[in-house]
């Protein structure tokens, strides 16, 4: 019972077959696997965890849950994940742990990043959230790592309404993970590691295990389906001037955010006034920008627990965030980057020829002002 009931183990034990893995473990979220494995890492208060800005808020605070300090290290224009070459920047000898995330349907270069901390006692999370078919070789993103896990909320690729998924062909950190999915309890001794051993109700319900296994079965179908439509609106949006889909140079892309970047050397327009134009024309799910989680407040004025700093005062108050600390990530996120949230909806062949017909207007409309 500890280990959960019958759906979760049958449900997990398709998930371990699904993704070649050793052990495979489902949560309440993400958010709940995220925290488990970087407890499971023997994480200490005062490590480092070095992580993107570009990814939702949970990948950092669960970093700070542990009372480790997270670094943000910049993106790559090409692929928006993190910069193996700002990673290595920002390694110091407090460096324990690397949260990559596989941003928008493409993975991290994992083989880059590996080749960075060879022979360093680094470990490394993935965060496969919005990846979750993605072939490396003979591999799937998000298996290629010490600990990786995918998402199941309401908008990802397939659902349970909530769930999340950690997998890891490590018996000992797979252990450590569910110990801490479920109150950390009933199946300890004295003679174990029990460092971490914060416990919490992480489960994930049998409903939505059962649940679970009927999604798992449409998953490939629906990242096929996915790839080859927005492949469509990609390669039309790149004929437009100025206007490009970095991503698309990627054989294959999972498409979870259509991600759309203007050159302001060619279109002296304003991001807002395109994004106002197209939703005049039907194109709702724009966004001006992602995200630049270094700039929250929470990290800028460092108010995670209380007022006076912590965990950084007690440990490295000389760590800050700041504007200038991932250029590449705040130059798109405030000037040129459009994220279509295509997980949002569900489109058809005909909604793409439309959104197409939409940008084509508008830059025809575009180029009559210029």
């Amino acid at each position: 019972k500890f280990y959960g009931g019958f759906f979760v183990k049958k449900f997990e034990d398709r998930l371990k077959k699904f993704y070649g893995v050793k052990y495979a473990l489902t949560f309440n979220s993400w958010t709940s696997g995220i925290i488990a494995s970087l407890g499971a890492l023997n994480l200490k208060p005062g490590d480092e965890v070095i992580t993107t800005p570009w990814t939702m808020s949970a990948c950092a605070t669960a970093i700070l849950h542990w009372n480790a300090i997270p670094v943000f290290a910049d993106i790559k224009k090409d692929t928006f994940c993190i910069d193996p070459l700002d990673i290595e920047r920002k390694i110091s000898k407090k460096t324990k742990v690397i949260l990559i995330v596989d941003i928008f349907g493409v993975p991290c270069d994992v083989n880059a990043i590996k080749k960075i901390i060879k022979n360093k006692n680094i470990k490394i999370l993935t965060d496969s959230a919005q990846t979750p078919y993605y072939p490396i070789k003979n591999k799937l993103a998000g298996t290629i790592t010490d600990v990786g896990g995918f998402s199941l909320n309401c908008h990802k690729h397939i659902n349970t309404g909530e769930g999340g998924i950690v997998v890891s062909n490590s018996k000992q950190i797979a252990e450590k993970v569910a110990r801490i999915r479920n109150h950390a309890e009933g199946v300890v001794s004295l003679k174990e590691d029990l460092s971490n051993m914060l416990g919490y109700n992480f489960r994930l319900g049998e409903i939505e295990a059962a649940i679970g296994i009927e999604q798992l079965k449409k998953l490939k179908k629906i990242i096929f389906e996915r790839n080859k439509l927005f492949n469509l609106l990609a390669i039309q949006l790149n004929k437009l001037k100025g206007l490009s889909v970095p991503t698309s140079n990627y054989r294959y892309n999972n498409y979870y955010i259509f991600p759309i970047v203007i050159d302001r050397k060619i279109i002296d327009i304003n991001r807002k006034k395109i994004i106002e134009l197209l939703k005049a024309e039907g194109i709702d799910g724009l966004v001006e920008g992602y995200a630049n989680l270094h700039l929250l407040p929470m990290f800028k004025k460092k108010i995670a627990y209380g007022k006076k700093g912590f965990p950084w005062s007690k440990f490295n108050n000389k760590i800050s965030y700041k504007k200038g600390d991932c250029p590449v990530a705040e130059e798109l996120h405030n000037f040129s980057f459009i994220s279509f949230q295509v997980c949002l909806f569900s489109l058809d062949k005909r909604d793409i020829e439309n959104i197409i017909n939409a940008f084509n207007k508008i830059w025809s409309y575009l180029k009559i002002q210029n």
